[in-house]
């Protein structure tokens, strides 16, 4: 898929004054799915590219470009909005479907390359080298990338940034929490199976539970009782937050699921798990 040119201010070429790689690792986004999770499971999912306009696009932030893959109908303007959310494995073929599916339903899809700075993840086969890089990432980046997504759809005139939804998948799935305590126009969001506690750190100051109080919107968690990186015990005290703060927030757990349920081109994925999912984030 050929990248977009366009003469919009927030969406400039890549080629900066003064930008090396050692400022953004990845310039452009996978072909295909991430090495690490090659080869791809039977039922994967592949959603076509009738009646939408997809592609690569380049979202200008505060130090620079990211790459994006963007996904919409073909006919229309100002769609609702929907934000992407990579998991660990950057933005692969398996995000850039989600987005398909998310056109597919009306909306426009972005998911943009939030490891753009550290490093490029769909190059690397071990899982211990990817989280490496991804634990370089600060929560701050992201909030502000995300931001900048938004600024962007604003400017093209594509999407209507007051229909703003966002969604994500594992590390992606924290990152929806924290976006929901960010973002002031944000309506809702859908976290999958994103980790829920843990020790603040400089790059991570707070986690979902730290801002359970702090919601401005309505988000729906979907989770594996299952998972073994998310046990059930910090799955009933994010509930137990949420509850304590008069949240319409909501948690749903599926018996039968662990982590990835959702990712169907993994040995991990619940199809039953995951199209239950897909219906409640469409509600």
């Amino acid at each position: 898929m050929k990248q977009e040119e366009s003469s919009r201010p927030s969406a400039e070429p890549f080629s900066l004054p003064g930008m090396t790689r050692r400022g953004f690792v990845s310039a452009t986004l996978a072909a295909g799915f991430a090495l690490a999770v090659r080869p791809v499971s039977a039922p994967t999912i592949t959603t076509d590219e009738t009646g939408l306009t997809t592609g690569e696009i380049r979202i200008r932030t505060a130090d620079g470009h990211i790459p994006a893959y963007r996904a919409k109908p073909k006919k229309g303007s100002a769609f609702p909005l929907v934000l992407v959310v990579q998991e660990i494995f950057g933005v692969h073929e398996h995000i850039k479907d989600v987005c398909r599916r998310l056109a597919k339903l009306g909306y426009v899809a972005i998911a943009p390359e939030l490891y753009a700075r550290q490093g490029d993840v769909s190059k690397m086969t071990d899982i211990d080298e990817i989280r490496k890089v991804v634990s370089k990432v600060p929560d701050a980046q992201v909030l502000a990338d995300l931001d900048a997504t938004v600024a962007w759809i604003k400017d093209s005139g594509e999407g209507n940034v007051e229909r703003l939804g966002i969604t994500g998948f594992c590390w992606g799935g924290r990152i929806v929490w924290l976006y929901a305590a960010h973002h002031p126009t944000l309506k809702a969001g859908v976290a999958w199976y994103g980790r829920l506690v843990g020790t603040p750190s400089a790059l991570q100051p707070s986690h979902p539970i730290d801002v359970a109080s702090s919601l401005k919107v309505p988000v729906l968690g979907l989770y594996g009782a299952e998972d073994q990186g998310i046990p059930l015990d910090t799955v009933e005290q994010m509930k137990t937050a949420l509850r304590a703060a008069d949240s319409p927030s909501e948690i749903v757990t599926y018996p039968n699921a662990g982590h990835a349920f959702y990712a169907d081109y993994r040995p991990s994925y619940r199809k039953d798990a995951a199209e239950n999912g897909w219906t409640r984030l469409q509600e």
